[in-house]
Order: C-alpha cells, then sequence, then structure tokens
C-alpha cells in the first residue's frame, strides 16, 4: 500500500477517537451517560404461545421463585385489568400460565376473592388489591 494512504488511514482513526471520546464526555457532563439496564431476573419465565400471546411458564421452579416471577412478569398487569369478570381471571390463568403451584395459587385467591366480593365482604379496590398482592 501507499504510505501517504496508511497516513490517512491513521489520521482519520485518531481524529474518529477523539470525536467519540468529546461525545462520550459531553454526554456524561449532561447526565446522558448510557448506564446499564438492570435485567428483571425473572425474564427467563416470559415466553410466548403458537399464537404470540405472552404467557408466563414457571412449572421447573420452585414454588417461591413462581410467586416472584409472577410479581414481576409482564402479564400480571393484564390479569388484573379482567377484574371484576372472574370467569375470564379463571381462563386467563389456565391459558396463559404454567406451574402448577401457581396456577393453584391464583385459582385459590379468584374464587376467594370473588365469594367475598359478590357478599359485600370486599370493596372493589381491596379485592384488586388482594389479587395485585399475591402471597
Amino acid at each position: 500500500m501507499d504510505k501517504s494512504l496508511m497516513v490517512f488511514i491513521l489520521i482519520g482513526g485518531l481524529f474518529f477517537y477523539f470525536v467519540m471520546d468529546l461525545v462520550k464526555d459531553t454526554n456524561a457532563a449532561d447526565g446522558y451517560a448510557t448506564t446499564t439496564v438492570e435485567e428483571n431476573p425473572y425474564a427467563k419465565y416470559q415466553t410466548e404461545d403458537s399464537i404470540g400471546e405472552k404467557i408466563l411458564d414457571v412449572s421447573l421452579a420452585d414454588p417461591v421463585t413462581q410467586l416472584k416471577a409472577w410479581q414481576a412478569s409482564d402479564i400480571r398487569k393484564e390479569f388484573l385489568d379482567l377484574f371484576p369478570d372472574f370467569d375470564t381471571m379463571h381462563g386467563f390463568v389456565k391459558n396463559r400460565v404454567r406451574g402448577e403451584p401457581l396456577v393453584q395459587k391464583l385459582n385459590k385467591t379468584i374464587k376467594e376473592v370473588e365469594d367475598k366480593f359478590y357478599s359485600g365482604t370486599l370493596t372493589a379496590e381491596e379485592a384488586k388489591r388482594v389479587l395485585a398482592n399475591l402471597k
């Protein structure tokens, strides 16, 4: 290769390095520096089924991990938005949650909340709070 081409590439590389370093320092000073995003440790349990709906598959996890994965899952909000349609909530759990201990706990809680809600023991806000704070 020609020496002038090599010098041109070297000067271009150094210029690029200094420009990128300047941009990084400027962004850091302005508060726009990239930060590492903390990944949800339970994201591995969230998958999609054959029709593209998100499901929570915790069938291989222990019951404590299943509960924590449920609390951190994206489908939990969809579940809570179904209130007060308890039949649809049961169907949602049947179709979109995998893991027997968690499914049993969700179905039991739905049934208890349904009974208390229709008997007047729980208000709508209290019922949603019980469903949201599954223990």
